[in-house]
């Protein structure tokens, strides 16, 4: 009796501590990672279209290309996205169909978790992440209350605790110091200048904040 006594505190007090805001999050085993609430996954970029042309102009790591990136949330025993879609506009969905999405077309998924230090801005950040649910998908990149594309998103998300910072957008190869030929089309057919030294943010210098490390690579089921 005083054994299952003993055991039922201790499950008590453990609930208790892991239940605190700040001192620890929802974590769930997904494939071959522990995901924890707050944790950012990066979908790797690839050479051509869109993708590669994000890339070309903002990748700032050899090891890290990216073109996307969304907010993790465990929540019972489902772990969910928070991100703006370019086919879904900003939305929260299982993070089964972005990995079934990334499997398809071939590409690459890294989690990034925030350090023991900013951690606790998680909850609110969750919280601001909801409220911008619904807004459409920013195809001009310019920032605006509207809508949003998704390193805006994330940044937004956690802006009261100035974990990212916004920086002057550039559409210039770096090979060839001109505005990127992909970049140039784009905004000729949106019928607008070259946004060049406009504010804004991307995945790869989300992905190179010194408030994030690198958990792993997401290993994708066959």
């Amino acid at each position: 009796m005083n054994n299952l006594l003993c055991r039922s505190i201790i499950l008590l007090f453990l609930s208790f501590v892991f239940l605190l805001p700040g001192r620890a999050q929802q974590t769930l085993a997904y494939q071959n990672l522990m995901l924890q609430t707050g944790d950012l996954i990066f979908v790797g970029a690839k050479s051509d279209q869109l993708s590669g042309a994000i890339n070309r102009v903002t990748q700032r790591e050899e090891n890290a290309s990216f073109d996307h990136v969304g907010i993790l949330e465990v929540s019972d025993e489902t772990v969910f996205v928070l991100h703006a879609s370019p086919k879904k506009g900003s939305v929260r969905e299982p993070l089964d169909s972005l990995v079934s999405d990334s499997a398809e077309k071939g590409k690459q998924l890294a989690v990034y978790r925030l350090s023991e230090e900013t951690r606790h801005c998680i909850p609110e950040a969750i919280s601001t992440a909801k409220s911008l649910l619904g807004k459409p998908y920013n195809w001009s990149y310019v920032l605006n209350d509207t809508s949003l594309y998704c390193s805006d998103f994330v940044e937004r998300a956690f802006r009261s605790a100035s974990l990212f910072h916004l920086e002057p957008m550039t559409f210039k190869n770096p090979l060839t110091g001109k505005t990127d030929l992909y970049w140039a089309e784009f905004y000729q057919k949106l019928g607008m200048e070259v946004p060049e030294g406009k504010p804004g943010c991307n995945p790869n210098g989300l992905a190179a904040s010194p408030n994030l490390k690198k958990l792993g690579d997401l290993v994708l089921a066959p």
